[in-house]
C-alpha cells in the first residue's frame, strides 16, 4: 500500500528547517501541493530570514509543486491570507500541520511573564489561528486533517520549561475538543511529540545522539496523521524511529459518604482513588460525569 497525497494541499508551519522542512518535502514527494510556511526567525522568535523560499527551491527542483509564506503564525490575519493565497492558487486546502514554534527556557522563578505569554501565543494560539484558518474551507468541502505538535515536555513536564509545557499540553487538549466538532465533516485532529534533533533542540541533546534523532525519523508518523485513512484523536511520541502511544486517563475513583466526605476521608482513601485497575480512555469530557453517575447508583 502506498500513502500519497497527490489531489492534496497542504500547509506546513515552521517549514523552513528541522522537523517542518521535513515534513514539506515528503508531503511534496507524495503527490501533495504545499504551503512553506515560516516567519524564518532564531528559535527565541526574533528576526527573518528567507528559510521558506530555499525550502520551495528544493520542492521545485525534485518536480514539485510549491509557494513560500512568510506569515506570522500570532497573527490572525495572516494566516487568513495565507489560506486565501493557497486557495487562490490551487482551490482548497486538505491539510494542516501546526509546527510553527520558538524557545525561551528559563526557571519559572526566572522567568519573564512576557516570555512565558510569547511562547503560549505563538505554540498554542498561534496553531488555533492556523486552524481557525482553515477550518470553514475543511468544514465546506467535508474534508480536512490537522496535525498539533505537542511535546513530552506538555504530557510529562521539563525543568525550566513552565512556558513551553503549558502551551503544548494545551494543543493537546485543543486537539480532543476540535476532533469531536470536526467529526462530522470528516476533519480528524491528531498530535504528534516529537523528539529530534533540530536546531530547537541542538544544544539540549547530546552530539552522539543528534544524528540518531533526525526529522526524517519522525515524518512517517506525522504523514501518517494527515493521511485519508487516519485515525483521529491520536497522541503519537516519535524520535529516532520509535512510535508510541499516549493517553489521557482516568480510573473509576472511590465513592465517598459520611464521615468519610472530608479531607481526612480523601486522605485515608487515597490508594484506592489513584488505582488503576479499571482505568478508561474518555472520547470525550462528558465521560467523567457518566461514570462518577454509575458509581452512584451501585453506591
Amino acid at each position: 500500500m502506498s500513502i500519497r497525497f497527490d489531489d492534496k494541499v497542504a500547509i506546513v508551519t515552521g517549514a523552513g528547517g528541522g522537523l517542518g522542512r521535513e515534513y514539506a518535502l515528503e508531503l511534496a514527494r507524495r503527490g501533495a501541493r504545499v504551503v512553506v510556511n515560516d516567519l524564518g526567525g532564531s528559535r527565541d522568535g526574533t528576526g527573518h530570514s528567507d528559510a521558506a523560499l530555499k525550502v520551495v527551491k528544493e520542492i521545485e527542483a525534485a518536480g514539485g509543486q510549491a509557494m513560500s509564506n512568510g506569515g506570522n503564525v500570532a497573527e490572525y490575519d495572516q494566516m487568513a491570507d495565507m489560506v486565501a493565497r493557497a486557495k487562490e492558487k490551487w482551490g482548497g486546502v486538505h491539510i494542516l500541520i501546526n509546527n510553527a514554534g520558538v524557545l525561551r527556557d528559563k526557571t519559572f522563578a526566572k522567568m519573564d511573564p512576557a516570555d512565558f505569554e510569547f511562547v503560549v501565543r505563538v505554540h498554542l494560539l498561534g496553531s488555533a489561528f492556523a486552524t481557525k484558518a482553515c477550518w470553514e474551507t475543511f468544514r465546506e468541502q467535508n474534508y480536512g486533517r490537522v496535525l498539533m505538535t505537542a511535546s513530552s515536555t506538555g504530557l510529562f513536564g521539563n525543568f525550566g520549561q513552565a512556558n513551553y509545557g503549558a502551551a503544548k499540553m494545551g494543543l493537546a487538549g485543543l486537539t480532543k475538543t476540535l476532533q469531536i466538532e470536526g467529526a462530522k465533516n470528516n476533519i480528524r485532529v491528531n498530535t504528534i511529540a516529537p523528539t529530534a534533533g533540530t536546531r530547537m533542540t541542538q544544544d539540549i541533546f547530546p552530539e552522539a545522539l543528534f544524528d540518531a534523532f533526525s526529522p526524517e525519523k519522525v515524518a512517517p508518523g506525522a504523514l501518517y496523521l494527515v493521511s485519508e485513512d487516519a485515525p483521529s484523536n491520536v497522541i503519537l511520541g516519535a524520535g529516532a524511529g520509535v512510535f508510541q502511544a499516549s493517553y489521557v486517563t482516568l480510573t473509576p475513583g472511590k465513592l465517598l459518604k459520611g464521615d468519610d466526605l472530608s479531607v481526612e476521608g480523601v486522605a485515608a482513601h487515597w490508594d484506592a482513588i489513584v488505582s488503576r485497575e479499571g482505568e478508561i480512555v474518555p472520547q470525550s469530557g462528558g465521560e467523567q460525569p457518566m461514570m462518577i453517575g454509575r458509581i452512584l447508583q451501585q453506591g
